[in-house]
């Protein structure tokens, strides 16, 4: 106002800010109360008003006259407002209540707290305080965790990368689609999988991308404030207050760029959780749509090492991702910096770095080159262990465990010399870059003095304040430098797995226009029609194809399909399913589809799921599926029911009883068309003839269904419709039973052949091996229907005996080594910082002290980029060594378990530790032991120099270590705990995998792909729960923690050293170049805090795999293999002869007997034929003789000696099985016939003529050398028995035993291999348990089990005139006599 007024501004301008302030705290408090969430803007503005309301304070109170009326008013009325504004940004520390969104979501899982909590308990992670205490007081379990963000779930990301990556394909033109590969005529390039991932995660990386550039910016500052402070204890005349005020400067930056770099590490740690999650997904339905040839030419070990590996390393290397960029970022700026502090001098240490690069581009090309080769030998080495547990009965009643171990030892040697070359390669990288820190300082400031010698300015000198800027510059310079290495040999990992993640996405999929399917049913059209087929498995050039098919079936038929082994009977049903690739012809399939495959696929889940299979329950339609499938028996006997647990691969169900249940479930659909692929063949005859009869026939309840019935039984083929006669895959004959007669073709000849046999013989005297089954079971009372173990989750910390374990493999000597070493070379690195600090005060510019001075400077890095080269060479050394010796003890120990353990133990869970955990002994455990050893004697190197420049700071020391033990107790106890539980949570996801590939066509059949892909997405949702929690929140929480620490010391080495130059006949004298040492390695304490805790405990994590793996290596063995006092003749049987004597055994300690008081004698030469109805012991009998199971009592003596006394290789490379269930292995034909590599080729194709292969195997392109798919997918049933027979042909020994192994061929395949048998083992003991009578009415003897007792034996002559047991068995299956 005019004539010297006070305007009213200056009173009405607070009144108004004050009114303000109070409507804006009430507003928030009402919001508060309502559940209304704070943002962080809001929060961030609070900060900046009470920073700049601060300043504004200290300078009226510092600098003002507050003496006059408006004076007092403007500083009183400020004052309300800076109380306003710290008030309003403590209110942003109170936690807020649940919003009511909180309350109206789902509740199935906790809701995590994350999403109700205030800004600052956002940042600081404080959110977690509840877990974090109780982890530290009792053992989590899964249902302590909360669920995850709703934008984390496996449902968001995977739609996410799966519409760009579709978009991607779309553009490069790429046609994978099975047989339109050659019309693709649009292509352009091959998709890219990381445009993909960016466009579907590219805003989430940016965002991580920004707040490392803010912490980039923030680490800058510290140089500065140094340079200030170093100045300000130099110079005596700067006022006092300056060393407080750059004190608190240095503590609020550290905290700020704390807690920056926080949000960028749990930015991209979540980020790299969503690319992982994505990829899973997508891994998992690409593998629901892969042809046959995508599958023969992967493993399922291999797509594992896709999930478990590959996806998951994105976690990891997007932590290195923007090193990329942000490492030369920190590079150039620390250079212009020193540029600005040491002059030209800085360009001699530039051209030192520019060296390098050459380097580095080398470094990475022969780093991918090794990492490829390291993840191919991976590959092979998961496949092989995949067979050898797929068919590991198998392995050990042929004593195969040997040569199956030397070819995963081979394999794992390949992999370990990758292995150790990578590691030698990081280790000189690793001494090439810490030389570069040493030899760049010393370059420039040799150079400087050098340009500087004759100036006398302290500008031209080498002083404290130079030197320590330089170093804290070059500290976060040798940040960069120091991770560079790593990021390199981070992103050469991410490359390779992009481009074996890239190739399986790409990979050949399923025409899904190669069969025209609709779900409506016409009963005025064909359900079924093939018009002009011509299928093949791959190619146009493929050995078999099914052509000329003509095929059409009317709503309501049943027709049955016939013919030899190999004709293309099953492929027929794969055909219509559309499996097969279609090369010609039009394929319509309309109406629901059931299928019931050869080999029956078992869920790991009640037998009640796997019958419903996600249809709802309807228990009237339930019990009638039960009753006609002949299932209401097994319901009895079966500890819980319908609620009995079945293993994987229904291990603890009979053959017969795992095709009911899956005929079960295919009625229990209701569909309108029925594919079964011989679903009788595993099945009694009277149970067949009762399924026949109530569920497939013309009086079944699928009557009034399209059913196309694959048989071998020719029985029932007179109450078909129709029959459809294969040969050498094409239709040979079609019509009705009658017609087919008439018409003297190859029917009438097949069945003038085989049909009387069939009527009578082909009826199974055998009732299947329920009760044989029943033995992985308790009693039925016990109520116990869990057949798999829970995974074992270990409690408390890492037992010193798991350290001890890994200690003793990598051998302790070198470990001492190994420390000595790592000391030296922080030995080093503390002299070189003292004595540049005694050569910055102690001057001197004649040439004498110049070069002693760099001299001696450079004598101290000498020693320690030296000794760093040893440590990492005598690491890579050991840590090569402990897993070699921790695989090999652990697969030996797998390989030596009893058959129990495999029954009780899922594929999945095995897998996971050959995969996963042997993968973290390999890379993680050197990795993090390199870090721990690095961090630890660095921290005390720290500290050393700390305390010598202020012993004061001895004093902080103690809260801090206090603090420090406090936060590591809550940190580790949570964190190795979580980790159990994300590994155990992992298994589950790899079990899914398997068992979704196992039974891919039926889940295709089934029209169940979403279903599973959502169980997929569940599983891994479970794993996401404690990954999120123990990747990223935790180690976070921490972080921010030991950050607050770290900022601590910053602050109170500043503060030290300010009252030293300020009090110093208190505090004691600083000299400036001390003073610079000690607050430039003070900023290195935040991190270095941080690294201690985190890699102690992401070691201790790591050493979690180690005990996992030395759980695997302490399991209960076999027998031993060979007893060395006790060796049988080699020559032994010489007779043959088989003795038991009171000989009685049980499957499990606690369970029954199955075997009761045996005795009986069979001369050697003798053909014994074993018979006898359900649980009668028959195939327990066997198990005995070849020890898969122990005698209780008793004793069984072959040639007169106790097979007891012997080791287990001995016996049972001394006898022979044809098993029922013909497996092989992923491999040559050669090594699934000859794994010792013993016979040559001439006895191996005598035996292949001798099994009625030889000219099959000669028709194949590679002979002997054709590559056999994992189960032996790409041969028949029939034709894999064959090989089996030509295996057992080749070891021909004097003891042979046939355990139903005909039970799943023709009658065509079962006599040649009958003849077989009769011709080439005319002078050996033969053992069958029986499958068609027939095969034993010439037998010697035959021996009738009853209850696990013998009941009869004798010749088949004497036992029919005694009409018993066997007579009885006899007459039930229809034989004439």
């Amino acid at each position: 106002m005019k004539n010297g007024g006070v305007p009213a501004y200056y009173f009405l301008s607070p009144i108004i800010l004050a009114i303000t302030m109070v409507i804006v705290i009430l507003l928030l408090i009402s919001e508060y109360k309502k559940g209304v969430r704070s943002s962080g803007p809001p929060v961030i503005l609070w900060i900046g008003l009470v920073v700049y309301a601060s300043i504004k304070m200290w300078t009226i109170l510092a600098k003002a006259d507050v003496t006059g009326i408006i004076e007092v008013f403007y500083f009183t009325t400020f004052s309300v407002e800076f109380f306003f504004f710290v008030l309003q940004l403590l209110l942003s520390f109170i936690p807020e209540p649940k919003s009511i969104d909180d309350y109206i979501r789902d509740t199935e899982y906790k809701p995590s707290p994350e999403g109700s909590a205030s800004f600052f308990s956002l940042v600081t992670w404080w959110w977690l305080k509840s877990l974090m205490w109780k982890g530290s007081h009792k053992v989590l379990s899964h249902d302590d965790l909360y669920d995850i963000n709703y934008e984390d779930k496996s449902e968001v990301t995977s739609i996410r990368f799966q519409k760009e990556w579709d978009k991607e394909v779309k553009r490069s033109g790429l046609v994978f689609v099975q047989g339109q590969s050659n019309k693709q005529s649009q292509k352009r390039r091959e998709p890219s999988l990381v445009l993909a991932l960016f466009r579907a995660y590219g805003l989430d990386i940016i965002t991580g991308g920004f707040y490392k550039l803010c912490y980039d910016i923030l680490i800058f500052i510290n140089p500065l404030l140094l340079r200030l402070m170093v100045a300000y204890i130099h110079d005596k005349n700067q006022p006092a207050w300056n060393g407080y005020f750059y004190a608190v400067a240095m503590f609020l930056n550290a905290l700020l760029h704390s807690l920056t770099y926080q949000q960028y590490f749990n930015h991209i740690t979540v980020t790299g959780m969503r690319i992982r999650t994505g990829l899973i997904a997508a891994i998992y339905n690409k593998s629901l749509v892969l042809t046959r040839k995508s599958y023969q030419i992967r493993t399922i070990g291999e797509m594992v090492n896709l999930m478990s590996i590959d996806a998951h390393r994105f976690i990891e290397t997007l932590s290195y991702f923007h090193m990329v960029w942000s490492g030369p970022l920190q590079i150039v700026v620390a250079l212009v910096v020193l540029y600005w502090t040491m002059g030209f001098a800085i360009l001699a240490g530039l051209a030192v770095l520019l060296l390098l690069l050459p380097f580095t581009l080398l470094v990475f090309l022969v780093g991918r080159y090794f990492q490829t080769k390291l993840m191919k030998a991976k590959d092979k080495r998961l496949k092989i262990i995949n067979s050898i547990i797929g068919g590991i009965k198998v392995i050990k009643l042929y004593a195969w465990e040997i040569p199956f171990r030397n070819k995963v030892k081979e394999l794992r040697n390949i992999e370990l010399h990758n292995l150790r070359t990578i590691s030698r390669i990081q280790a000189f990288s690793a001494l090439t870059w810490f030389s570069t820190n040493t030899a760049v300082i010393l370059v420039t400031f040799g150079t400087f003095l050098v340009i500087n010698f004759s100036r006398s300015s302290t500008d031209f000198s080498l002083t404290a304040g130079k030197v320590f800027v330089v170093i804290s510059l070059f500290d976060i310079l040798r940040y960069p430098l120091t991770r560079l290495p790593m990021t390199i040999a981070y992103m050469i990992q991410a490359n390779v797995s992009l481009k074996r993640l890239s190739s399986f996405l790409t990979a050949e999929e399923l025409d899904p226009e190669g069969v025209e399917r609709s779900e409506k049913y016409d009963e005025s059209l064909d359900a079924v029609s093939i018009t002009g087929g011509v299928f093949t498995w791959e190619d146009e050039a493929d050995n078999f194809l099914l052509s000329n098919i003509e095929l059409s079936v009317r709503p309501g038929e049943l027709v049955a399909v016939v013919g030899p082994v190999g004709a293309g009977k099953s492929a027929l049903i794969s055909a219509i399913l559309g499996e097969m690739n279609k090369i010609n012809g039009h394929v319509v399939l309309r109406g629901r589809v059931a299928y019931v495959p050869q080999i029956a696929w078992i869920l790991n889940a009640t037998v009640k799921d796997n019958i419903t299979f996600g249809k709802g329950f309807n228990n009237v339609l339930y019990n009638e599926v039960i009753s006609t499938c002949a299932l209401e028996a097994d319901m009895e006997i079966l500890p819980g029911g319908d609620m009995t647990e079945i293993g994987e691969k229904g291990i603890n169900l009979s053959g017969g009883q795992k095709q009911r249940v899956s005929l079960a479930r295919a009625v229990y659909q209701e569909s309108d068309v029925y594919l079964l692929d011989d679903p009788l063949s595993a099945v009694d005859s009277h149970v067949g003839k009762h399924i026949f009869d109530n569920v497939i026939g013309p009086e079944g309840v699928l009557k009034n269904k399209v059913r196309i019935l694959v048989t071998h039984s020719v029985r029932f083929l007179s109450q078909c419709d129709k029959i459809i006669v294969m040969n050498e895959g094409r239709i040979s004959e079609v019509g009705t039973y009658s017609e087919l007669l008439g018409h003297n073709g190859e029917f009438s000849v097949f069945l003038q052949n085989y049909g009387s046999t069939d009527e009578s013989d082909e009826k199974k005297q055998n009732t299947e091996k329920i009760a044989d089954k029943l033995e992985y079971f308790p009693d039925k009372d016990s109520k116990e229907s869990t057949l798999l173990s829970d995974e074992k989750v270990q409690v408390g910390i890492v037992k010193m005996s798991v350290v001890f374990a890994y200690l003793k493999s990598f051998t302790f000597i070198i470990f001492l080594i190994l420390l000595i070493f790592s000391f030296l070379s922080t030995g080093g690195y503390v002299g070189q910082l003292l004595w540049l600090a005694h050569w910055s005060n102690a001057g001197g510019n004649d040439n004498l002290t110049l070069f002693a001075n760099l001299g001696i400077y450079a004598t101290f890095g000498i020693v320690q980029s030296v000794s760093l080269l040893f440590a990492s060479l005598t690491l890579s050394f050991g840590t090569v060594k402990a897993s070699r010796r921790l695989h090999d003890e652990m697969l030996s120990s797998i390989l030596r378990s009893p058959m129990s353990f495999f029954d009780t133990t899922p594929l999945g869970r095995l897998l996971n530790r050959f995969s996963k955990d042997i993968d973290a002994v390999d890379e993680k455990i050197p990795l993090f032991t390199n870090s721990f050893l690095i961090t630890v004697f660095s921290t005390f190197g720290v500290i050393t120099i700390i305390s010598v420049a202020s012993p004061w700071f001895l004093i902080v020391i103690v809260p801090i270590t206090v603090f420090y033990l406090i936060v590591q107790r809550f940190y580790v106890a949570t964190s190795r705990q979580l980790k159990r539980l994300e590994a155990t949570s992992r298994s589950p996801i790899y079990s899914h995998f398997q068992e979704s590939i196992d039974g891919i066509s039926s889940i295709r059949a089934y029209n169940v792909a979403e279903r599973f892909r959502l169980q997929s997405e569940l599983h891994v949702d479970y794993n996401q729960i404690a990954l999120y929690v123990s990747h990223s929140s935790i180690v976070r929480w921490l972080s921010v923690q030991l950050d607050f620490v770290g900022s601590v010391i910053v602050f109170s080495a500043a503060m030290f050293a300010t009252l030293q130059r300020n009090y110093p006949h208190i505090f004691g004298f600083i000299d400036p170049g001390l003073a610079g040492m000690s607050i430039s390695q003070a900023f290195l304490m935040t991190l270095l805090l941080a690294m201690v805790v985190r890699m102690t405990s992401d070691l201790e994590s790591s050493l979690v795999s180690v005990e996992r793996i030395k759980e695997y290596t302490e399991l209960p063995n076999e027998a031993p293999e060979v007893i060395p006092d006790n060796r049988p003749d080699p020559n032994w049987p010489v007779d043959g002869s088989i003795q038991f004597d009171e000989y009685a055994t049980r499957y499990r300690p606690g369970l029954d007997l199955v075997l009761k008081n045996v005795s009986c004698y069979i001369p050697g030469g003798q053909k014994v034929g074993v018979v006898g109805r359900t649980g009668a012991g028959k195939s327990s009998l066997t198990m005995s003789l070849f020890r898969i199971i122990e005698a209780d009592k008793g004793s069984i003596l072959i040639d007169g000696m106790d097979i007891s006394k012997y080791g287990l290789r001995d016996l049972r490379s001394r006898l022979t099985i044809i098993p029922q269930d013909p497996l092989l292995f992923s491999g040559p034909l050669r090594f699934n016939l000859d794994p010792f590599d013993t016979c040559t080729d001439d006895e191996i194709w005598r035996a292949l003529h001798n099994a009625h292969l030889s000219t099959y195997v000669q028709g194949l392109s590679r002979g002997l050398d054709h590559i056999v798919t994992e189960g032996g997918e790409n041969l028949s049933v029939g034709q894999c028995q064959l090989v089996c027979l030509a295996r057992a042909l080749l070891r021909k020994t004097k003891i042979l035993v046939l355990d139903e192994a005909t039970a799943a061929v023709d009658l065509e395949t079962d006599d040649l291999i009958q003849r077989t048998v009769r011709k080439e083992f005319s002078d050996c003991t033969i053992l069958t348990i029986a499958h068609r009578i027939n095969t034993i009415m010439d037998y010697d003897r035959v021996m009738v089990l009853d209850e696990g007792r013998i009941a009869e034996f004798d010749t088949p002559e004497k036992l029919l005139e005694l009409r018993g047991l066997f007579y009885n068995l006899v007459t039930d299956a229809g034989f004439k006599f």
